[in-house]
């Protein structure tokens, strides 16, 4: 039976943050807010716990993960980051993007993309997260928490508790969030791709 702690949007009780990253320490799963929707989060390179996701979502191996970052200076180690791309995520983080970049050696493989060896970086504008980050002291793994056969994520944590009580190990009720995915924007390429247009505003993009 998952724990389910509700935690204030704007003022995070530290005790309840601490808690929080303490579960996901030990190799738990856990919904929480993000600036776009909620998400199922885990340490970086449990694979008990990825296996969990990929088990909910129905996720095949083409799934590109999302690291969720606390700054620039962490996406740089985990991604492959050129100066321009730099300026532009400078511009745009923290916001409701994921950007698609080749991983560095330091994304463990089985997160990556199987062929393309990409990994998804975020840096979301939401306290709730921003002191978990903090907490932890590096990226979350990361994916949006939306069901298999469902077209938007979920966006009550009540639901979730009825439906994924015994699949994670904690849901954070942080308050309405949306229920619109990130835009995500590949980074990979000279020119940046809109692979989905989201939350984010992707008109940067567009020429």
């Amino acid at each position: 039976m998952a724990q389910f702690f509700q935690i204030h949007p704007d003022n995070p009780q530290p005790r309840l943050i601490r808690q929080v990253v303490n579960i996901i320490r030990q190799g738990g799963l856990v919904i929480y807010p993000t600036d776009s929707s909620y998400a199922l989060g885990c340490q970086i390179g449990d694979k008990g716990a990825m296996e969990k996701i990929r088990r909910i979502r129905k996720l095949d191996e083409s799934h590109n993960f999302t690291l969720v970052c606390r700054d620039l200076t962490e996406i740089s180690n985990y991604a492959k980051v050129g100066n321009q791309e730099f300026r532009l995520l400078k511009t745009l983080t923290p916001g409701p993007y994921t950007f698609i970049h080749q991983a560095t050696k330091l994304v463990p493989r089985r997160l990556q993309h199987a062929k393309r060896k990409t990994i998804g970086i975020r840096v979301p504008d939401n306290q709730i997260v921003r002191d978990m980050l903090e907490e932890l002291g590096e990226p979350i793994m990361s994916t949006t928490l939306i069901l298999p056969g469902d077209d938007m994520p979920l966006t009550d944590p009540y639901e979730m508790r009825q439906i994924l009580d015994h699949e994670v190990d904690l849901i954070i009720d942080g308050g309405y969030c949306g229920f619109e995915p990130t835009s995500v924007v590949v980074m990979t390429d000279e020119t940046p791709e809109i692979a989905r247009a989201g939350k984010g505003d992707v008109s940067l993009f567009e020429v």
